[in-house]
């Protein structure tokens, strides 16, 4: 869930204005309208004796083909050059991934096949606007600024929108807050579209590195003018990193490098959020 959805949107102006009275920043306000972690149980069926694993090879090779890195140190994607081919494949890849019978893998392999499921949907759904400026411009109305409530795939039976991948599948079946690091949401302020797939083997260290781009990157944390901004993210799901700004920095500083590290000692409280909802193309 990278947005508010539905009527929750609408309420956001109503009560934006007591931010500042309450001495909450924007982001603090607008994560009281994030989804809770809501499990869809059945989802947490699993076979953790089970050895085989969900080709990605598709995703590898779409990836490869159209993400690059800018200078910054942020993945962009060549929308505008996806060719009819290659458009294709990934639809052929989606509809593949809809066919596995997830429940009967094991649980990184379930992990990477749901991240790696948001990832090329949230692509395709991009495509099929593009040209956009942001995600939130596919919508179904003023109340739906994005497409995260959209019924998208199917899977063994059961239509999900990505809201339900990560917040009723990810967030509360795993409890790890490393995978706001491993999705995407097309969006500049998003941590990165990694440049391969995500799989089974080797996910620790794979979500560790994403969670050390993320935080040492100034889209996820920077000091500016002695101030503490860090992305709205740490806000938004500030429950999934403790529940506090000391928890958040906590973690923060578990995955700092050691310049940050440095900067981030002694701190006791977060002085800003941002967020860039621009399209994440090149």
């Amino acid at each position: 869930m990278r947005v508010l959805g539905h009527s929750r949107a609408a309420l956001v102006a109503v009560v934006i204005a007591a931010a500042a009275i309450a001495g909450c920043s924007r982001a603090e306000i607008e994560a009281k309208f994030v989804p809770a972690s809501d499990p869809l149980p059945r989802w947490a069926v699993h076979d953790e004796a089970a050895t085989q694993s969900v080709d990605h090879a598709a995703w590898d090779r779409f990836l490869f083909r159209y993400v690059r890195t800018d200078p910054t140190g942020l993945n962009r994607v060549a929308y505008r050059k996806v060719t009819p081919e290659d458009r294709a494949a990934l639809e052929n890849y989606i509809g593949m991934l809809e066919r596995v019978r997830i429940s009967d893998y094991n649980r990184p392999e379930q992990f990477a096949y749901w991240v790696n499921l948001y990832n090329a949907v949230t692509i395709r759904t991009i495509l099929d606007e593009y040209p956009v400026a942001s995600i939130r411009d596919i919508n179904d109305g003023f109340l739906s600024p994005g497409p995260w409530d959209r019924k998208l795939v199917t899977v063994e039976g059961q239509p999900l929108s990505l809201n339900d991948i990560e917040s009723r599948i990810l967030r509360p079946l795993w409890d790890d807050p490393r995978a706001h690091y491993a999705i995407n949401c097309a969006s500049i302020g998003c941590p990165n579209l990694e440049g391969s797939a995500f799989r089974g083997v080797g996910l620790e260290n794979r979500l560790d590195a994403a969670a050390r781009r993320f935080i040492n990157n100034a889209r996820g944390v920077r000091i500016e003018e002695g101030a503490l901004i860090v992305s709205s993210i740490f806000a938004w799901f500030r429950v999934d990193y403790g529940g506090s700004e000391a928890a958040v920095l906590e973690h923060l500083r578990a995955y700092a490098d050691a310049d940050l590290k440095a900067a981030l000692a002694g701190r006791t409280k977060i002085d800003g959020y941002e967020y860039d909802w621009g399209l994440n193309g090149d």
